[in-house]
Parts: structure tokens; sequence; C-alpha cells
């Protein structure tokens, strides 16, 4: 339960400095190029290793090394979303897209807190259940922020949205407080080049090391691609209101991911982890192409409803088992950082991807864009396929290297 609940908090921002920004700057009547651009307020989730050590290295006055971070970045959360609701894209973008840069940078640090507590929170066996609890709280909380707060926007304008938001962002301290502090398996790095260092230098000794980075860099560039306009595309061209986005579309994706988290976490464990990225990551390219059946056929909502639960319970398929493999790929010593590092490669192609996507949109139309996305999946495939002996001994080693470090004290850890 705690896994899910605190999933949902690490979800709430997400869409309101992404999604339901964008949708905000396309009522507003800004260009496709400049919609675009918002993606980059999510460039703090690329970076999120950077500063991920600080939160292993220092441990907060209250709460413990975990919850401590966690709640210090819901409070600064809740006031940003505040301050949002204080501004207008037509009149001050600038200020608009600073504070979601902000909202960016606090929501990645609790991540990088939330990510880490995770890890030490589940066993090997809880490990795919758990990352498939965390999303289905992940997901729903961008309902809220992505489905809700449009349905708010439509009657009551986006200031009233991101003002709820921030309200009930505010609710997840909550959440926090009544949490349990896990078990700690090491002592907190005592040098700066204990929580820096070593944790990139331990990552990069195993064979393969830098192949699995570009790996988890392409897994999901297919899939961001495509979900880079999907909003506009849905208001612009599928002439779809910002009310029938945030009741049919939203809830669908919701349902969508879902029980796509739920069947992909029962087939990890039934099929491994290999052949439920292999197969779940051909899922999630194909599906793209649900959309351009939408494009032909124009605002039929059965078709429109079809494509986003299809295209969204593959996703979900893939999302379940490529979480559960980053964290089955951290060191226990060094879990913040390694796991920021590894979820700041897969954010990539969801931050950097949408001025391309704007590009090819304008330029080329959108089925040029959807078919794009399916030829971005398949390095990433080829990648899985190439790596395959190496992803599955790391995961090994790390297991084993976990269930040693929790038969030992902290006082005989070096």
């Amino acid at each position: 339960m705690i896994t899910l609940l605190l999933g949902f908090a690490s979800g709430l921002p997400l869409a309101l400095s992404s999604s339901t920004l964008q949708a905000w700057y396309t009522v507003s009547n800004l260009s496709l190029k400049d919609i675009g651009l918002v993606g980059l307020a999510a460039a703090p989730y690329t970076f999120k290793f950077i500063w991920a050590p600080l939160m292993d290295r220092f441990v907060p006055p209250f709460l413990g090394r975990r919850r401590g971070w966690i709640f210090l970045t819901q409070l600064l959360l809740s006031f940003s979303m505040i301050a949002m609701a204080l501004f207008n894209p037509s009149t001050y973008p600038e200020a608009l897209f600073l504070i979601a840069c902000f909202m960016a940078f606090m929501s990645a640090s609790q991540d990088i807190a939330i990510d880490a507590y995770t890890v030490d929170f589940l066993s090997e066996k809880e490990r795919a259940v758990g990352a498939a609890m965390k999303v289905n709280g992940y997901r729903t909380a961008m309902l809220i922020s992505g489905g809700v707060a449009l349905v708010i926007a439509h009657h009551w304008g986006f200031p009233a949205t991101y003002m709820t938001m921030g309200v009930l962002m505010a609710f997840g301290m909550l959440v926090t407080l009544m949490g349990p502090e896990p078990i700690q398996m090491v002592a907190p790095p005592k040098r700066v080049w204990d929580c820096t260092v070593l944790p990139f230098i331990d990552f990069l000794k195993r064979p393969k090391s830098i192949f699995i980075l570009l790996f988890i860099v392409f897994y999901k560039f297919g899939d961001a691609f495509a979900g880079a306009l999907s909003q506009t595309f849905l208001i612009r061209e599928i002439q779809f209101s910002l009310a029938e986005i945030g009741t049919m579309v939203k809830f669908l994706g919701f349902l969508g991911t879902i029980l796509g988290t739920l069947i992909g976490a029962l087939f990890v464990n039934r099929i491994g982890w290999f052949s439920a990225l292999l197969w779940f990551g051909v899922l999630q390219a194909v599906s793209n192409l649900a959309y351009m059946v939408l494009l032909w056929v124009g605002a039929d909502y059965f078709v429109a409803g079809a494509a986003i639960l299809i295209e969204n319970l593959c996703g979900g398929m893939g999302t379940a088992a490529f979480v559960g493999l980053l964290m089955g790929l951290c060191n226990a010593r060094f879990t913040a950082f390694q796991f920021a590092l590894l979820s700041s490669l897969s954010a990539v192609g969801r931050v950097f991807v949408g001025p391309l996507a704007g590009i090819i949109a304008q330029d080329y139309g959108w089925s040029t864009y959807f078919l794009s996305s399916v030829v971005f999946s398949i390095p990433g495939l080829l990648l899985l396929i190439w790596l395959k002996s190496g992803i599955e001994n790391m995961t090994e080693t790390q297991s084993k290297a976990r269930a040693e470090i929790q038969l030992k004290p902290i006082s005989s850890q070096a």
C-alpha cells in the first residue's frame, strides 16, 4: 500500500509540468514549435543523477534519510503548483515556464527519494509487483493531474486547476509522515567521493555497462516520441474538447496502463525479464500506429477509445518490466544515485524529443509523426537482443549482493 501511495505522490506533478501545461499552451493559441519547447521544462528528470548523491550522503534532521527528503520536496511542490495559478501563458509565458522548471526539479528530487525508498523497501520477489503498484499509483495521480485537471480547467479555468492540485499535493505529506522508514542496510556515505564517483565506477566496471546505459535510453524512446504531442494531436487535429480528453481519453489511458502494468508484472515472473522486455517492447512500438487509424477516421469516440486503450495497455506492460529491471540493476550501497542515473537516462526521450516531435508534426504531418515513433523504437529492441546475457547476469549478481548485505549489520560494513 505504501508503494502505491508514494507512486501517487510521485506521479502527480509530472502532467502539471508537461501534458496539462501543454494543453494550457494549446488553448492559448501558441504554435506547435512553441508547444514542443514546453517539454524542455522536464529537463531535471534527465539530470537528476547529478544531485542524487547528495540525497544519499546527507540525512535531513527529521523523518530519516529517505522520508525526510520526500517530505521536503512535497512541501515545495505544493507551493510551486499554487504559484503556477498566478500566471497565464498568453501574458507571462516565461514566468510559467520557469515555475514549471522548478516544479520539475522538485518532482525529480522527490522521485530520487521515493525510488531509493522503494528499492530499499522491496525484496527481490516483491520487485515486479511493487513496480506495478508504484506505476499504478503514478498513473492514478496522472489521471487526476492530467484528466480531472482538464475537466476543472474546462469549467473553471487552468488557475483553478493548479490551485486544486497544489492542495492535493499537500496530502502526500501525510502519507510520508505515516510511512515506515526502511531498514537501513548500509550506512550513508561519509565522503563526497563515496556518493558520487564510487557508484559510477561500480556501474561502469560491469560487463557491457555502456551499452546497457544506451539500451535504457532507447527502450522507451519511441513511446516517449508518440506521447510528446498526443495531447495537442487530440485537441487540435481531432478537435476533442478539454472535458472530453479529461474524462474519456484520460480514463481509458489510466485503465489501459493499470491493466498493462498488472499483466506485465504477472508475465515477468512467468517468462523472465528478457522475454517480457522484448515482447512488451514490440507491442508498445506497434501500438502507436493505432493513432493513425484515429487520424484517418476523425473524431470517432469508439476508435479514439480503442486507440488510447491499446496504446496505454501495451505501454504499461513495457513499463512494469522496465522499472523492475532498473531496480534489479542497482547496487544496494548506492541506491539513490544509481536508480536516479538509470531513470534519468530513461527520461531522455520524454524530455528532449519534444522539439523534434514539434518539427516533424508541423512540417511533415501527423502520419509521419506516428510512423517515426515506431522507427525510433527499433534501436532499443536491437540493443536488448544483443545484451540478453549481460542484463541477466547483472541483475542476478546484484540480487545476490543485496541478499548478502542484508545479512550483515551496518557496523560490519566498510
